[in-house]
């Protein structure tokens, strides 16, 4: 469904500059951005994707993954096609790098604003998330769907890349609860080669998503010979603990997947590597994704056992406030 953009500003000659993504497209009358589901027409910059789901599922929060914001519970998770970046290894690149533009696919199944919420309560979900691919190049359907989430008491969460403007930011905040932010690497070189974005719009972000009130989780996908060096992991564990050593990092093993098929998995030995550099930065919260280790939540003050979990979700919690029962410690999160 078309529907017209919102934060975009009119340029010469029929050219538009779109302000949601850090790439600022400028586009000519016709063409599409960066994301290929936005295109000018006569003009004016219109989303195409508006209402067109290609994904949607109940998940576990977990999976998204967020561990510290109301865990055991479920999220009703939804995706447009299309991105704003090019990972040469992402894990949905079917739906991500696909557009309207050059009618690759059709754009998905028709579900407006009010259904998912429709649905979302149905099946007993406590927030909708907005995930798989990048939410801000389904802005408007995002935001439309937030503002009626929040009147129906549900939370908004977005899996993201991080790469929106502060404009978008500040558009969405009042209705945006939660946010795991992809920090990729720490490496502009990095971004450049294989996202074909930049690394620091995604660092502002993280901040800023902290200052105005957004639950932030971190999560870097670590892949073998490309963002995995000491030096790297130090850096990205001292800007996470000098932002706030409350905010919890997951770690992921990376698999071989679209144009990284020859790369090897990680190994357990760097996950391991890994975490150890977050906790010696002071990081109280740490956790492995993709195997079945390390996913466990204990007081950062006594070690007691607060949540575990397993690949499915969730076998026992120990905590209901934001306390730990056993020393009473502050449990940072937002909790049942």
């Amino acid at each position: 469904m078309k529907k017209e953009a919102m934060l975009y500003e009119k340029l010469y000659n029929k050219k538009v500059r779109c302000n949601l993504c850090s790439h600022r497209c400028k586009v000519a009358d016709s063409k599409f951005g960066i994301c290929r589901v936005r295109q000018n027409i006569d003009g004016h910059l219109y989303t195409l994707v508006y209402g067109e789901t290609i994904a949607e599922n109940v998940d576990p929060i977990e999976k998204k993954p967020l561990f510290h914001f109301l865990p055991g519970s479920s999220a009703y998770s939804i995706a447009t096609v299309g991105c704003n970046f090019k990972c040469a290894f992402c894990q949905n690149w079917q739906i991500s790098q696909v557009s309207e533009q050059g009618g690759e696919i059709t754009t998905g199944h028709q579900l407006m604003p009010e259904q998912i919420v429709e649905n979302a309560r149905r099946h007993n979900c406590k927030s909708i998330a907005y995930t798989y691919t990048e939410p801000t190049i389904f802005f408007e359907y995002a935001y439309d769907t937030a503002i009626l989430a929040k009147e129906a008491g549900l939370a908004n969460i977005f899996i993201t890349n991080g790469f929106m403007t502060r404009q978008a930011l500040d558009t969405i905040s009042p209705y945006l609860d939660a946010a795991n932010v992809d920090l990729k690497s720490f490496r502009e070189g990095y971004y450049k080669r294989v996202c074909e974005a930049h690394l620091q719009p995604v660092v502002d972000s993280i901040t800023y998503m902290k200052e105005l009130g957004i639950w932030v989780e971190v999560t870097t996908l670590l892949v073998p010979r490309e963002n995995d060096s000491d030096d790297e992991l130090n850096d990205i564990a001292d800007f996470i603990a000098k932002l706030d050593t409350n905010i919890p990092w997951h770690i992921s093993r990376f698999h071989p997947k679209y144009k990284f098929v020859n790369h090897a998995s990680t190994s357990i030995e760097s996950l391991h590597k890994a975490r150890d550099i977050g906790k010696k930065h002071g990081l109280r919260y740490v956790y492995l994704g993709n195997v079945a280790e390390g996913s466990d939540t204990y007081c950062h003050n006594c070690n007691e056992l607060l949540v575990k979990r397993s690949i499915t979700g969730i076998e026992r919690s120990n905590i209901t406030q934001d306390v730990c029962p056993s020393c009473g410690a502050k449990i940072s999160g937002v909790w049942q």
